[in-house]
């Protein structure tokens, strides 16, 4: 099968480290099209992936008017006439982000191919403008012959929205022996930081607002003046202003001594196994949850925000901790537990990471994957009359 993968963006996020798994299967019979230059195509590459790059201005936002989702679509046009002929040598189109299944979706009309969407999104006024849930569902009803989503969070927000498309969800997989073998690591790692004799909160996630990272900070103050804060991620979207806010907000309770900035880093499995626990504090409804999964798997601690997603991940008490999305005192209440009951929190991690070898083996998700694909091979062509229906009924 001949698969040809779109993606919005070249910056690597939870939905591109998805796509990456899921196309290396199909690497000698697939092409990764990405709208934007970045590191995900050196991702990509590095994986031995064909990739091309169509960069374009994509002015759809989160917080788009009708008048200037409408511009857009038209402004797209010369990008969906580029993957409609590229297209036309594949069996079908694998949209993976919101933005390319805005341009998928045309393209697949115009070529005939068939259209799968992965959704790794919650569809919900927490993420996305009206006009843009408007734009999702009505392009995934109208040309999606599958909806492919990654929790049932996601696909309850998807259907609670109006979406109508055949939907199956699909957990996504990882690689679990990149999550073995990294605590020997651990010692030397600490000592390399300065911090082998702190209790370490780890914190894994882009630097965004509703990540929560001023969540964990807040939390600080309730904790033993021992427990330090370490935040691996950068700003991705424009949100250079919230590390400003959080570097005030840290100064402004003199918490300087007790909170590090990494960054974007590679070695992500032996950072975590540094830690002492892991916390996860998005303020909305988390699609999946993905660094959750890793800390499992890495036999470390973790406390997650009990909303979307991560919900279907953590059992309470048994696997990890879950609080209240933006509750700062409730999240270090567990991290207190965490450093005053070592052998319980280890009870725990041992817990959550043999259910997650279990549920996430990425094999087990690609074999999903691909009797979905196959599947939608077999079905029929969304025809261009389509198009000329779906935009007065959308508009």
């Amino acid at each position: 099968m001949k698969i040809l993968f779109l993606d919005q963006s070249g910056k690597v996020g939870g939905a591109e480290l998805s796509l990456l798994d899921i196309a290396r299967p199909y690497r000698d019979h697939c092409l990764v099209c990405l709208f934007a230059e970045g590191p995900f195509r050196t991702l990509l590459e590095q994986a031995q992936i064909p990739t091309c790059v169509l960069a374009t201005p994509i002015a759809v936002q989160k917080d788009s008017s009708v008048v200037k989702g409408l511009s857009s679509i038209g402004h797209l046009m010369p990008l969906v006439i580029k993957v409609a002929q590229l297209s036309r040598e594949f069996d079908l189109i694998y949209a993976n982000t919101p933005k390319a299944l805005v341009v998928g979706a045309i393209a697949s009309a115009l070529s005939q191919r068939p259209l799968v969407y992965h959704l790794h999104d919650i569809v919900s006024q927490e993420h996305f403008s009206a006009i843009n849930q408007r734009l999702i569902i009505s392009l995934a009803n109208t040309f999606a012959v599958a909806v492919i989503a990654n929790s049932q969070a996601t696909k309850a927000a998807f259907q609670q929205a109006g979406g109508r498309s055949p939907t199956e969800v699909v957990y996504n997989g990882f690689d679990i022996a990149a999550y073995q073998q990294v605590r020997h690591d651990r010692s030397t790692l600490r000592q390399q930081l300065g911090l082998e004799s702190r209790f370490i909160v780890g914190h894994f996630s882009r630097l965004s607002p509703w990540k929560g990272q001023h969540i964990l900070i807040e939390a600080l103050k309730h904790c033993s003046e021992n427990v330090t804060a370490l935040f691996v991620g950068d700003a991705l979207f424009g949100e250079q202003k919230y590390v400003e806010q959080l570097h005030q907000q840290i100064e402004q309770e003199g918490l300087q001594h007790r909170v590090r900035f990494l960054g974007f880093r590679s070695d992500v499995p032996q950072l975590m196994a540094a830690c002492d626990v892991v916390a996860h504090t998005s303020t909305a409804p988390e699609p999946f949850g993905r660094v959750i999964v890793e800390t499992m798997l890495g036999g470390i601690p973790v406390i997650a925000a009990a909303a979307g997603g991560a919900i279907e991940l953590v059992e309470p008490g048994k696997t990890g901790w879950l609080t209240p999305p933006g509750d700062p005192v409730k999240l270090a209440t567990c991290i207190n537990h965490c450093q005053k009951y070592p052998h319980h929190s280890q009870e725990i991690a041992r817990n959550a990471q043999a259910d997650a070898i279990q549920r996430f083996d990425l094999a087990a998700t690609n074999e999903q994957i691909a009797q979905c694909l196959q599947q939608v091979s077999q079905t029929s062509r969304v025809t261009f009359s389509n198009v000329l229906r779906w935009f007065p009924a959308c508009w």
